[in-house]
């Protein structure tokens, strides 16, 4: 499939449900309400339990069950809580598993929560505000893989793609590229232009493949996503080796190696807990 034939096929999403919607205005105020994105969110059943499902995973460790909506609002927090609803929203929204990376629509909303987790711990140690600004695009950014994989099957190279990426885990992007003219990254960030979304997500989505051309104010969240989607690949997160590339990226990048090996270990163990 071409570069065009993507795009065009982007072109044809459907617009984005109304609870999506409502979130996505909720979001662009700068007075957080706890109650009102409950409402918001409770309009929709599948959203609540994605949240529920997520709220009681071993990658947040609470001690105790979080059973209602409310209660998981206020442990998550507003940004996680947001971007948890959105992933699973637009997941559904895409209406697509992932069978041609081996994994399913449960494993990309895994895969989401890891790669915001590590957001939180790594860049909540060095920076809030820069944390909250990511942790949206960390949490959305693999979305495009559902129309790549949509793409791979209409082609009938579901196993040969599969296969392929299997071997070469650490070089997804080359491998999409290859068999679709297009990233990950490249794919959502025009979906996300189609569906007008924030303008900043889709610049720090669309650049995490090559930081250095991104926007200076854009280039340090460009080059957090390139390194955190680095590590939590979705073949094998966490890989020894996909670990030592990532923390030698980052400190190209001019980031202090220490504060990111200590978010990773904490990561591991979450993912052991899972086990």
């Amino acid at each position: 499939m071409t570069y065009i034939e993507l795009l065009k096929k982007i072109d044809t999403l459907a617009p984005l449900p109304k609870t999506l919607l409502d979130i996505e205005d909720f979001k662009s105020t700068s007075n957080y309400d706890i109650e009102a994105l409950s409402k918001i969110i409770e309009q929709d059943p599948l959203m609540v339990s994605s949240i529920l499902k997520t709220a009681n995973s071993a990658m947040f460790g609470f001690v105790s069950k979080v059973d209602t909506l409310n209660r998981a609002v206020n442990l998550l927090g507003v940004n996680f809580t947001i971007s948890i609803a959105l992933g699973s929203g637009i997941k559904r929204a895409l209406d697509s598993d992932l069978n041609a990376y081996n994994a399913s629509s449960d494993d990309f909303l895994r895969i989401a929560n890891m790669q915001s987790n590590l957001v939180n711990l790594w860049i909540g140690k060095l920076d809030n505000e820069l944390r909250n600004e990511l942790l949206l695009s960390a949490f959305l950014q693999e979305s495009g893989k559902f129309i790549i994989n949509n793409a791979i099957v209409e082609e009938n190279k579901t196993q040969e793609f599969s296969q392929k990426i299997l071997s070469n885990f650490d070089k997804l992007e080359i491998i999409e590229k290859e068999y679709v003219g297009m990233t990950t990254a490249e794919v959502t960030s025009a979906i996300f232009k189609h569906w007008n979304l924030t303008k900043n997500i889709i610049n720090y989505i669309k650049f995490s493949d090559n930081p250095e051309k991104a926007l200076p104010e854009h280039k340090k969240h460009a080059q957090i996503l390139h390194v955190v989607k680095k590590l939590c690949n979705i073949v094998k997160p966490f890989d020894s080796k996909i670990i030592e590339e990532a923390v030698a990226k980052a400190e190209e990048f001019g980031f202090d190696s220490k504060i990111l090996r200590s978010a990773i270990s904490k990561m591991e163990d979450r993912i052991l807990d899972e086990n």
